[in-house]
């Protein structure tokens, strides 16, 4: 066999292997949103859910999701960016780089039940925030930190050394020359990563099971009081989420249409999640030429 031969037969296993995988993917999006779809309606994207009877919605678990993933990523990426800021601009080789280095990547290898864990626990028991959103919001940042961490690092190594250069030339400080040369170059991606890490803090569960709890309480959207137990901005109520009401009403079975809003709530799962991945790189860009612009 000649070398044109086998480059031919290795090429058609690799695009072989790439379209097996691509239409796997394919087909898995394909039966969640083909069940799912016909059963999404404004009445269940907005209505609570029931547990005894049809008829009942998502309304609270979306909007505890969203709300928990905007507390987890307030929380998570300043701690993030100033972790890759320094790694990446000011660390030298240490052996206090490497246990910071080796510390994230055992962050990024533990399972997110036991994540959840720890943070019951410690944030739930010791700490005696009881099965809230901030419970949640903190297990969910041990869980996201050394992803988004490795994410915005990998960003600001891409930067070429010419554009430091440039800025030591111009009589900037290194700090300087972070703020207003490398992290404006580096906002694609670094958005991009963002982006992508709030689709997989989106999705969790195993983590918020044992953290923010199962139950989602009435909430009265006319009390924006952070401080009311009642108000949706409350960070000390337990949340149910749209992933732990997936698992939730599939373990339990008491639902009469559990068929239904288990094949909708993955659908708008699903919908989230890519919209997430799809707009990651095109909110990316434009942030670079809105900050480059000038």
């Amino acid at each position: 066999m000649n070398a044109k031969t086998a480059d031919k037969i290795a090429t058609g296993v690799i695009y072989a292997i790439s379209a097996i995988v691509a239409l796997i993917l394919i087909a898995m999006l394909a039966f969640i949103l083909v069940r799912g779809v016909p059963h999404l309606s404004w009445h269940f994207l907005t209505s609570p859910a029931k547990a005894f009877e049809a008829g009942g919605g998502i309304g609270i678990q979306l909007f505890n999701s969203f709300y928990l993933l905007i507390l987890a990523m307030v929380i998570s990426f300043p701690i993030a960016l100033g972790a890759a800021i320094y790694l990446n601009e000011y660390a030298k080789k240490s052996k206090f780089t490497t246990v910071v280095r080796t510390a994230i990547e055992i962050l990024s290898s533990l399972p997110s039940v036991v994540v959840g864990l720890f943070g019951f626990l410690i944030f739930v028991v010791q700490f005696h925030f009881g099965f809230s959103i901030l419970s949640g919001a903190i297990a969910l940042t041990f869980f996201n930190l050394p992803l988004l961490t490795r994410s915005i690092e990998t960003s600001l190594a891409q930067i070429p050394n010419l554009q430091r250069e440039a800025g030591s030339a111009l009589g900037l400080s290194r700090w300087e020359t972070v703020i207003h040369v490398i992290l404006p170059a580096a906002v694609p991606s670094i958005v991009t990563g963002v982006v992508l890490s709030a689709g997989r803090v989106f999705g969790e569960a195993a983590a918020l099971i044992y953290t923010a709890g199962q139950s989602a309480p009435a909430l009265n959207f006319a009390d924006w009081n952070p401080f009311n137990i009642a108000s949706p901005l409350s960070p000390m109520r337990p949340a149910e989420t749209l992933a732990v009401h997936i698992w939730k009403i599939n373990s339990e079975g008491i639902m009469p249409d559990l068929d239904a809003v288990s094949a909708g709530a993955s659908a708008v799962l699903i919908i989230v999640v890519l919209l997430f991945n799809l707009s990651a790189r095109k909110i990316g860009a434009q942030l670079y030429k809105k900050l480059t612009s000038a």
